[in-house]
């Protein structure tokens, strides 16, 4: 009877895992469509590379909005329900884009699109970082990571299946069917039971705790977690408190990080790379980008194989080498005129590791380490202003990459892209925790007592 109740336990957990992921799906799929449907939409409003830019981040720029309004709105209302609201708003602004009859109304439905995008993006992981067993917590919350990077290959898929077509429009439309998934799923799964006690609801808590874990844990770890929550205001201001400035400092750099070392140039503009490369035809070009998008996959999976077993830090530290690399070998390659005729196998090549580098590292685990590190009552503040940092490097990126390289030319953009990952490297090397087999409240327990980051 007793391996019967872990076994539904662990079932239910993987449930409303999966349920929950599908906001990644959203995620993904929204970021990785721009990629294909501007090579169209580009020539049908007859968009400068300057509008391109535009078109292209105004999604960023919703994501913004909705990561930034999200925090709070997720510690006070609850992380279910507000994924519940993102669903709807997704959809809206799914239908909006595909309806959009010229440059301002597709720059507005994105914009609702993206402020979805911006509160899932760290409200999934949240929500599962917070119904997770500890010692599958990486390979759970990574699995909102996996359903990123699906929703890419998916988007990529789409994308081809209508390029000969040029249909555009049903590349955006087609997202309405996971987003009603999504909003469906959500009203089985429930709320999350570190939020219920943050706020005072500690029976529902318990009686969510026994669908999660076997009877044996549920008390004791229904008494750390309220121990947890009696010390923490649950105030913005908290976020500046000494013991939290080293954390903040660690969430806020690495969403930076992962931005500015380059990786939505690759999802959003990855066919305008290959055609960069020598490829003239959008069809091949997309193709390409699907190839990319399934190494990104396949990389993903391998991460949540290893990150509960060797760590965050080691797979992250791996993952920036790798991009590193990849970044310099790909600046190196524009830059040799004698490599022209092969430049778009070389291109595809390079891009498919440099993918693969950050897919088994920096992808997940900036998600997963700012769910993890903060308090419960201000963790869906802290995540959001970490969310925040991330959206806005996003948007700078994908605002100046065609100009950059007009400016200083395609390899010089990349080698830029790479010194970055250098300097990221050093960083974390220095401040990120490890966090593999810490409960969440034994994580706060670190930061409170101000001890260095690598000691955890």
């Amino acid at each position: 009877m007793k391996n019967k109740t872990k076994t539904g336990g662990k079932r239910f957990v993987y449930l409303a895992t999966s349920i929950s992921a599908l906001g990644g799906m959203l995620f993904g799929y929204d970021i990785g469509v721009i990629s294909g449907a501007i090579l169209f939409i580009k020539q049908q409003f007859s968009l400068s590379s300057g509008m391109e830019e535009i078109v292209v981040s105004s999604v960023l720029l919703g994501c913004l909005v909705g990561a930034f309004v999200g925090g709070s709105m997720a510690d006070r209302y609850g992380r279910r329900r507000l994924l519940i609201i993102t669903a709807v708003v997704f959809i809206l602004g799914a239908i909006g884009s595909a309806l959009a009859p010229g440059t301002a109304w597709l720059v507005a439905a994105r914009i609702v699109a993206g402020a979805a995008i911006g509160i899932a993006s760290f409200l999934a992981p949240l929500y599962i970082s917070e119904i997770a067993p500890v010692a599958i917590r990486g390979k759970l919350v990574s699995l909102n990571q996996l359903a990123i990077t699906s929703g890419i290959v998916i988007s990529y898929g789409i994308d081809y299946a209508f390029a000969a077509s040029q249909a555009w429009r049903w590349m955006f439309a087609l997202a309405v069917i996971p987003a009603a998934a999504f909003g469906i799923g959500l009203l089985l799964i429930p709320n999350s039971p570190r939020w219920l006690v943050g706020r005072g609801h500690v029976d529902q808590a318990r009686t969510v705790m026994k669908r999660l874990r076997p009877p044996e844990e549920v008390e004791g770890e229904l008494s750390e977690i309220q121990q947890s929550a009696a010390q923490q205001k649950g105030h913005w201001s908290e976020l500046l408190s000494p013991y939290l400035r080293v954390a903040m400092i660690v969430g806020v750099g690495l969403a930076i990080a992962q931005q500015i070392t380059g990786i939505n140039t690759i999802i959003y503009y990855g066919p305008t790379i290959f055609k960069f490369a020598g490829m003239s035809s959008s069809s091949v070009a997309i193709l390409a980008s699907v190839g990319v998008g399934v190494v990104n996959v396949v990389m993903t999976v391998v991460s949540l194989q290893l990150i509960d077993r060797i760590g965050r830090r080691v797979l992250l530290l791996i993952s920036l080498a790798g991009m590193t690399l990849s970044l310099f070998v790909l600046g190196l390659a524009f830059s040799l005129p004698q490599l022209t005729s092969s430049l778009g196998v070389i291109a595809v090549i390079v891009v498919m590791t440099y993918v693969g580098s950050f897919a088994v590292g920096m992808g997940p685990i900036f998600w997963l380490l700012i769910s993890e590190m903060y308090p419960l009552r201000i963790r869906g503040r802290a995540m959001s202003v970490a969310t925040v940092a991330n959206w806005g490097a996003n948007l700078i990126v994908a605002l100046t990459f065609l100009t950059l390289t007009q400016l200083i030319g395609k390899a010089a953009t990349f080698w830029s892209y790479g010194a970055i990952s250098v300097g990221t490297w050093i960083f974390s090397f220095f401040l990120v925790p490890e966090t593999k087999g810490k409960t969440l409240e034994q994580i706060e327990a670190h930061w409170r007592s101000g001890m260095l980051p690598r000691a955890l």
